[in-house]
């Protein structure tokens, strides 16, 4: 499959949509209602169908129910019949063609476990590394849609250990982008940073997510995670960033701001891409606090490191923000021990007790050179005996 178009099965779309109707802000539902019904119709989707309405309380629609069963039987009869020619006429490639066709009629009703097994057999029945390869990636996908990290996590390792085999430059560049959605569903911001920068310039998974949900990520991951000279080398001065940027809200301007020292629109398009973009992705929802909160932490930290003092009122005006909220979030920050200052309440001002990097580079240098002494003396001793 490498080098042709990946199919959307199952539908991370579908799985999105399901997020939004159950956890995404309450304007999004009904949209999100119409599209998953809608989906559901068109794909036949029964053994979904049966799920989503268990899940959300509404009523079946038993008409409908048995029309999309008897859709699905008919389909799955055809491939019984096409998978029996296969087997006594055709050759191994024809066999695991159906084999995985079975597979992906199961995973496309959003019956997971059906789907599993049949992937199964397929994955067994086939030899050639790159289809093989193939079917993991559609077993990562399966745990995606349904939020199953175990069946990702299994996959991907199953599928790392292939491609060292020697997988194609194109399922290379697949699985890594694979694994930096599922890092980021653990709250590896580090680790998806370092993949999806890697693969900004090769980028064709969108079975998986479009290139703007892409971008967003990389770029998100990579503000938290990576040192400021390699945000502005990596990030901001890229080809592949500079060419969707501005067509994504307010993401333009929280990645220059901070850079450039905006704080107060650093802050803005923070709390903007929280709602705009966080709680409304079912990769970042479950972490948009932690998020939010580590780059209130790091905005500050940027600041901070300028300084040796300043004031409350000050770095308020710099953050666009009042002195009593500034006040409250650094000392909850201090007292976590994530920010080295100390607020001088009575002058009204936060003072930074940081080392410095060449003080603490200098004590650094002298404990090692003491060890050196002391290895030198403890040889010339021995030497002398």
């Amino acid at each position: 499959m490498s080098g042709e178009e990946v199919p959307k099965i199952p539908s991370i779309e579908l799985s999105q949509n399901r997020f939004l109707l159950t956890s995404g802000p309450k304007e999004t539902h009904a949209e999100a209602k119409e599209a998953i019904l809608k989906k559901i119709k068109e794909d036949n989707m029964a053994p979904f169908y049966e799920l989503i309405c268990e899940e959300q309380g509404w009523p079946l629609d038993t008409d409908l129910l048995n029309h999309m069963k008897k859709e699905n039987e008919e389909t799955l009869k055809k491939l019984d019949e096409r998978l029996k020619d296969a087997e006594e006429n055709l050759g191994e490639t024809e066999i695991s063609d159906t084999l995985l066709a079975r597979a992906e009629h199961f995973a496309k009703i959003g019956d997971k476990e059906k789907s599993l097994t049949a992937y199964r057999i397929a994955f067994e029945k086939t030899v050639a590394l790159g289809s093989r390869l193939d079917i993991l990636f559609a077993n990562i996908r399966t745990g995606f849609f349904y939020r199953d990290n175990d069946i990702v996590s299994r996959n991907i390792e199953k599928a790392r250990s292939m491609i060292e085999e020697g997988g194609d430059w194109d399922r290379r560049n697949r699985l890594k982008v694979y694994e930096g959605a599922y890092l980021m569903t653990i709250r590896n911001f580090k680790g998806a940073a370092d993949l999806f920068i890697a693969t900004l310039s090769t980028f064709t998974s969108t079975e998986l997510m479009e290139y703007k949900d892409f971008v967003t990520y990389a770029v998100l991951s990579s503000v938290l995670a990576l040192k400021r000279v390699d945000i502005k080398n990596k990030v901001i001065d890229s080809p592949e960033v500079l060419e969707v940027l501005h067509e994504i809200p307010h993401l333009e301007d929280y990645l220059r701001s901070l850079y450039a020292g905006d704080y107060q629109k650093f802050f803005v398009s923070l709390a903007a891409l929280e709602t705009s973009a966080m709680k409304r992705s079912w990769v970042l929802f479950p972490h948009y606090r932690y998020y939010v909160r580590e780059m209130r932490i790091r905005g500050y930290a940027q600041l901070l490191e300028s300084y040796r003092s300043l004031t409350m009122q000050s770095m308020a005006h710099s953050f666009g923000v009042s002195e009593e909220f500034i006040d409250k979030d650094l000392s909850k920050f201090i007292s976590a021990g994530r920010l080295n200052c100390v607020i001088d309440k009575v002058n009204g001002i936060v003072e930074t007790n940081r080392p410095d990097a060449k003080n603490a580079q200098y004590q650094q240098a002298i404990k090692q050179g003491d060890i050196l002494l002391n290895r030198v003396q403890k040889l010339s001793r021995v030497i002398n005996v």
